[in-house]
């Protein structure tokens, strides 16, 4: 599919490349690349030819965050509506709360969430607002030297979004979490890597290569199965009340793949060869 906004291309070895594609706008995130963001990871992602994903951004941005140039609400709500927490839980799928009160960056947040696939964040330049939250439901996020990164919502007036305060304070702890609210500084590479926000920090030629090179080492040779679920019950099963839940859970994952891909693993194994699995991302089985 075509994008106006992105750019997605899937390599042979099954690892796809997002680009974030406005690089005149410092790819800004506007309405359209939040549909986008959301059908890429909803769809194409979701295909079983794609083993994992790598995310960057074109030009010598990452994302400016936020476009603040569009007419009306910028960030696509409607103001007429006055909802209640109530009626927001119950209703905020539906018409008007779907499009009118949703935050755009969370529902791209939430897809790249489920997706059951490594995605690997390749921050190349300034990455602010959503720049920086999107990030966060990524699995690693790595940056060049030339990164910028601001959770910079008080500046603005608003809160963080697109789920950060689920997201942020699991990654860096409560306490960095909110000296960055706070603050709304921009921070360079080496302050969001001591603040353990990122995995590495690298040359600007050389992070693209990196993180491709990390998501291989992911999936080649591994089960997509395995993956898929090890994803979800690492985010789930860390957030649960009991390890009860965990250990039901775990349970019925080695149940399905040790019947499964988990018999070609052991004969490759005690064949001293590569193994071939066969199971499916788009086919994981119920374990929660």
């Amino acid at each position: 599919m075509t994008y106006e906004t992105l750019d997605w291309a899937v390599g042979d070895d099954g690892v796809a490349v997002l680009t974030l594609d406005r690089p005149d706008a410092l790819n800004a995130f506007d309405l359209t690349m939040a549909r986008e963001l959301e059908q890429v990871f909803l769809t194409d992602a979701r295909s079983d030819d794609v083993r994992a994903v790598v995310v960057t951004g074109a030009g010598r941005a990452f994302c400016a965050g936020m476009d603040l140039s569009a007419d009306g609400n910028v960030f696509g709500l409607d103001e007429s509506l006055a909802p209640t927490p109530e009626d927001f839980r119950q209703r905020y799928d539906e018409a008007p709360y779907a499009d009118g009160v949703r935050d755009t960056g969370g529902r791209v947040t939430l897809a790249i969430h489920a997706l059951p696939k490594p995605v690997v964040a390749a921050v190349n330049g300034p990455a602010v607002g959503i720049g920086a939250t999107m990030t966060l439901a990524m699995d690693v996020r790595m940056a060049s030297t030339a990164a910028r990164i601001g959770f910079v919502f008080g500046r603005l007036g608003i809160v963080p979004e697109a789920c950060s305060s689920w997201f942020l304070p699991r990654i860096v702890g409560i306490q960095q979490a909110l000296e960055w609210v706070y603050s709304a500084d921009v921070l360079d590479a080496e302050q969001a890597l001591a603040g353990r926000l990122l995995r590495s920090v690298h040359e600007p030629d050389e992070l693209l290569p990196a993180a491709l090179d990390l998501a291989r080492s992911w999936v080649v040779g591994r089960s997509p199965v395995a993956l898929g679920l090890a994803k979800q019950l690492l985010y789930r099963n860390s957030a649960a009340a009991d390890p009860l839940e965990a250990h039901l859970s775990d349970s019925l994952a080695m149940f399905y793949t040790s019947i499964a891909d988990g018999k070609e693993g052991v004969r490759a194994f005690l064949e001293k060869r590569p193994p071939e699995f066969s199971g499916r991302a788009s086919e994981l089985p119920r374990v929660f």
